[in-house]
């Protein structure tokens, strides 16, 4: 470890002191980005990761210096690798740099790839918000280069965060329009039930009945086969408990369902946040009488 460490820094020193020096012949920046691009190396072995990723940056900004941006942006990349292992801020900083040179370049596939990325940090980070302006970001750069399933992965995470926000009308709008393109390839078809009851769920979320009912003649209208499905089945129970202002009928529909398709933590979440809605609701009834 210590032996990597001592080469790591030697290459440093090299390619500051090539930096400093007066270049007749070749390009001493070209020459400094190998130095650091062998002290990264070195550093990475010695798991010294800050020590990594600033070499990385110093290498990006020779080839920033060359005006060769793509070897740049990679740079950045390579530096905000470095940082996920110790500085998630730092990390998504350099991300951020290194999408912006893609762009720049027109090298939008790659540019996405990051946006994801940097979600994913901020995902990593619990910070929802942030997470999802990446997410958006990263779908709308795959869909203009036609990578339609990444694409809807990064639009799901933006309405599953959504929703956790208690941002539904966005998370509905998002769930409707893949399970509208999803009817439409026989690979993705079998998906469409469960797309149609997350938006199902966050119209639940809302508590607007009448909504929920026409929401429910919409997603029949779309796919004819949704009224024989279970999970049809329970966003129309669960109508009509909240309707009813019934909890027991509310609680029995879900653990139904829950027994024959586990519920994951996020329907798991939404449902209780309607059931404590519900339950306010009546408990309001029986202060009334």
């Amino acid at each position: 470890m210590g032996d990597h460490l001592a080469r790591a820094e030697e290459f440093v020193k090299k390619a500051e002191k090539k930096l400093q020096a007066w270049a007749i012949f070749g390009s001493k920046h070209e020459d400094a980005a190998e130095l650091y691009d062998k002290a990264a190396n070195a550093f990475k072995l010695a798991k010294s990761w800050d020590q990594a990723g600033a070499a990385y940056l110093n290498l990006a900004n020779c080839y920033i210096k060359l005006d060769s941006k793509h070897e740049a942006a990679n740079g950045y990349a390579d530096a905000a690798h470095c940082y996920k292992k110790s500085n998630i801020k730092e990390a998504i900083n350099c991300l951020d740099q290194s999408v912006n040179m893609f762009l720049e370049i027109g090298r939008l596939g790659m540019s996405a790839k990051y946006y994801k990325e940097i979600a994913e940090l901020y995902e990593q980070e619990q910070n929802l918000g942030k997470a999802i302006d990446y997410y958006d970001k990263a779908a709308e750069l795959f869909e203009s280069e036609n990578v339609t399933t990444s694409a809807n992965q990064c639009r799901q995470k933006v309405a599953q965060f959504a929703a956790q926000l208690e941002q539904y009308p966005k998370a509905i709008e998002i769930y409707e329009d893949i399970a509208k393109q999803s009817l439409s390839n026989n690979l993705l078809k079998y998906g469409v039930k469960g797309h149609l009851l997350n938006a199902g769920i966050c119209q639940l979320c809302k508590g607007d009945v009448v909504a929920i009912n026409n929401a429910l003649e919409r997603y029949q209208d779309l796919d004819p086969t949704f009224s024989g499905t279970r999970e049809y089945r329970l966003l129309a129970d669960l109508s009509a408990a909240i309707d009813e202002e019934d909890v027991v009928k509310f609680t029995n529909a879900v653990k139904e369902y829950d027994s024959m398709t586990q519920l994951d933590a996020w329907k798991t979440t939404l449902l209780l946040r309607v059931k404590e809605s519900v339950k306010a609701k009546e408990l309001e009834e029986d202060d009334l009488t």
